[in-house]
């Protein structure tokens, strides 16, 4: 994927730093995965509250710059890369923080999703349009397929807003605090094949004002999606448990 340039907005606000690193670590951390932790503002807070601490920065110089930064601190480490090209589930459980680019946070939240059953938790900043699209309710202009893609592997909830004054240079957006909380899919979902089943979720939200029958013909046969009662709704109007029934009366 090619980026444009940093252009971050880096959080400042002390207090709300230590907010921020008191939410991932309420109680010690045996490991924290810190993405895109530009300068070390929040790292010097998550240092001090994870056993050990793995930061990855995409940027060669800020990378740098961490490793002087805390070249003193054990159990410390950077890793300069593409936080999408790193298998992030290769250290095993952990949680994971950051302040994500508004650009990519989308890709990432679905990267880190992916770390399923080795993610403890997630706490992001992030752009407040994206929190209130991973806790949006069904029939909810905000309820889309980030929406349900997130449900599926974990509980969100946002935890507090963040003004544009926090930030150094401030953005043009709104931010918040989210929380994701990793859960196991639920047994009594009747879904064999999570990769699929996503896949079938996308497809369902593929044209949004059009109805699932829309956007899933071709996929299945005629009948078979005439044969739901769902076929005439929206994809916004589903549950993740709806999806996963329609998904397993339409797959069997």
């Amino acid at each position: 994927m090619k980026r444009p340039p940093l252009g971050q907005h880096f959080l400042t606000r002390e207090s709300i730093l230590e907010r921020i690193a008191a939410a991932v670590c309420p109680d010690p951390e045996p490991l924290v995965i810190e993405i895109g932790p530009g300068r070390g503002a929040l790292t010097s807070h998550l240092a001090a509250r994870a056993d050990r601490l793995i930061a990855i920065e995409l940027d060669a110089a800020l990378a740098e710059g961490l490793r002087a930064r805390f070249a003193g601190r054990r159990h410390f480490e950077v890793i300069q890369a593409d936080v999408l090209e790193v298998d992030l589930a290769q250290w095993g459980s952990a949680v994971v923080a950051g302040n994500l680019p508004y650009y990519i946070t989308s890709p990432i939240l679905n990267h880190v999703l992916d770390m399923t059953p080795d993610l403890v938790r997630a706490v992001f900043l992030m752009q407040k349009e994206v929190a209130d699209r991973l806790s949006a309710a069904p029939g909810s202009r905000d309820y889309g397929y980030l929406t349900v893609r997130t449900a599926f592997h974990a509980s969100a909830r946002t935890l507090f807003p963040v003004p544009a004054s926090a930030f150094s240079p401030p953005p043009k957006v709104e931010s918040a605090v989210v929380e994701l909380v990793s859960r196991a899919p639920d047994e009594d979902l009747p879904v064999d094949d999570s990769a699929k089943f996503l896949e079938f979720v996308g497809r369902c939200f593929r044209q949004k004002r059009k109805t699932i029958r829309n956007n899933l013909a071709g996929a299945f046969p005629r009948e078979a999606i005439d044969a739901c009662p769902e076929a005439g709704l929206r994809a916004e109007q589903l549950t993740l448990e709806g999806f996963a029934d329609l998904y397993h009366r339409l797959t069997v």
